[in-house]
């Protein structure tokens, strides 16, 4: 099936291999200095572009992360969180992970439809602070599989100050090395397919004066700055910086800023303007397939079996936008903007689970939920199927949910009936969604489509108001389903 933005080209945009899908990802990168979201990210996340993404990724740093504050955040969505999630929910785009060291953060949000082909969930984190223990600097990652395909995204916040160009270096190298993931396919970062490196990397503007810098900004003439910038100078002598693309820095640099002006560093100190705000992207590269007979055999079936994968299932991403946004003023850093194309032949075409409500459901009657595998996967006894309103916002914001092996009632070798209590269905009804989630996996593999829950009889009979009929409300439904 054709996806909604792939017959959206821009003028002089090829069509793409018919064998292929295109994919749409907007990603931004902030450094918010501590500041509270602002009321409106319509303009950072590009809503009212013609084309909808398909995939957010969101890393920001220096996310207020005061003692009182963070123990709030992590028993509740941070504000930043809660500001995104809520903007996307109504478009039709949920959480599906997020990871948080500190006042580093990294958000991923997928448009719904795509939500059972994302599996094989897993975070990382990797503290470079003071002696390597202290969180305010570092990497955390999100691996996953995107129709077959491993992605890995990573937001960093690397040393600051001009002289530790060689630190930041090896910070990153470090943050690659460490960093693992229980996947067969990728278990190291540099494993995966694509990888996209990205946030407040610290990189300054080499041997320039002040004055030239901000001489080549007025003048829009960033070309000029662009052999004494850090990252780049630093790429000709480091291999594995060699592997990571970049598209060109068009744009003026993003750091740094008086607060809530568009003003450069105006302090006694006068720091010199630098892009310190960063998205690169690195596509493996690609297998060789041996000649002949290798003494490591596990090592040459591998690279045999990533070559044939390769060529049945290519990959490719192209750049369609890499700017920062001058509007925003809360912080001392501009956010900066990355808009890809993916373009990939999907290893699937089918969620591994259909899904789908049984008979008419209300808090009237015990209800049933059917579901059939459609591909072997590694069930537990704590997968659980979630009940959800349309629009919800991430995988914890159920009504409820059940257990699939323990309420379980009826099977046969196709299908499987599960069983959901009268008392757990919302009085009031609406539209909602059932999901079936993995916990091998760490994710939702398969998806109802929408169906209405009815309005209680029974509650309308008898008067009751909604709002105390509602079996189980908004703050009992969204707590830990773990407790």
């Amino acid at each position: 099936m054709m996806e909604d933005n792939e017959e959206q080209l821009e003028p002089g945009e090829e069509k793409g291999n018919p064998d292929t899908n295109r994919f749409r990802l907007h990603m931004v990168t902030w450094n918010v200095a501590t500041a509270d979201p602002p009321d409106d990210v319509t303009s950072l996340l590009r809503l009212d572009s013609p084309k909808s993404p398909d995939l957010f990724v969101i890393g920001l740093q220096e996310v207020y992360s005061g003692p009182l504050r963070f123990v709030s955040d992590m028993l509740n969505d941070d504000p930043w969180s809660h500001l995104l999630m809520s903007t996307l929910a109504p478009r039709k785009y949920i959480k599906v992970s997020s990871i948080r060291m500190q006042g580093l953060l990294l958000l991923f949000f997928s448009k719904l439809e795509h939500v059972p082909f994302i599996r094989d969930i897993q975070a990382a984190y990797t503290r470079t602070g003071i002696f390597g223990y202290w969180g305010n600097k570092g990497g955390v990652s999100i691996h996953l599989s995107f129709y077959g395909h491993t992605l890995c995204f990573l937001n960093c916040h690397l040393a600051a100050h001009m002289k530790y160009a060689t630190e930041r270096v090896d910070e990153f190298e470090r943050i690659m090395d460490t960093q693992t993931f229980e996947c067969e396919k990728a278990q190291r970062i540099a494993d995966h397919r694509l990888v996209f490196w990205f946030g407040d990397l610290n990189f300054r503007i080499h041997d320039h004066g002040i004055p030239f810098v901000h001489t080549c900004i007025n003048n829009q003439s960033y070309n000029l700055l662009w052999s004494k910038d850090q990252l780049i100078m630093m790429k000709k002598k480091e291999p594995m910086l060699q592997e990571f693309e970049e598209g060109p820095l068009d744009f003026q640099p993003t750091y740094k800023f008086d607060l809530n002006s568009d003003t450069y560093d105006s302090s006694g100190k006068k720091r010199k303007p630098a892009w310190t705000d960063r998205i690169l992207w690195r596509l493996r590269p690609k297998a060789s397939t041996p000649d002949g007979p290798d003494e490591n055999a596990v090592s040459s079936t591998k690279s045999r079996q990533l070559a044939e994968e390769e060529e049945e299932y290519p990959l490719k991403l192209r750049q369609e936008l890499y700017t920062s946004n001058m509007e925003y003023n809360i912080s001392d850093h501009k956010p900066v903007i990355g808009v890809f194309t993916l373009e990939l032949r999907k290893m699937y075409e089918s969620p591994l689970v259909d899904l789908q409500p049984e008979g008419d459901w209300s808090a009237d009657i015990d209800a049933m939920v059917r579901y059939s595998p459609l591909q072997p996967f590694p069930s537990s006894t704590w997968d659980w199927i979630g009940l959800y309103k349309v629009g919800f916002t991430n995988v914890m914001d159920y009504i409820t949910y059940t257990w699939v092996k323990d309420d379980e009632i009826a099977f046969n070798e196709e299908i499987t009936q599960v069983y959901v209590s009268k008392e757990e269905i919302p009085v009031q009804g609406g539209e909602c969604v059932l999901c079936y989630y993995s916990s091998t996996l760490h994710c939702i593999i398969g998806m109802s489509e929408p169906f209405k829950v009815h309005e209680s009889k029974v509650a309308i009979e008898e008067g009751l108001l909604p709002e105390k009929l509602n079996g189980l409300d908004k703050t009992v439904a969204s707590g830990d389903l773990w407790n």
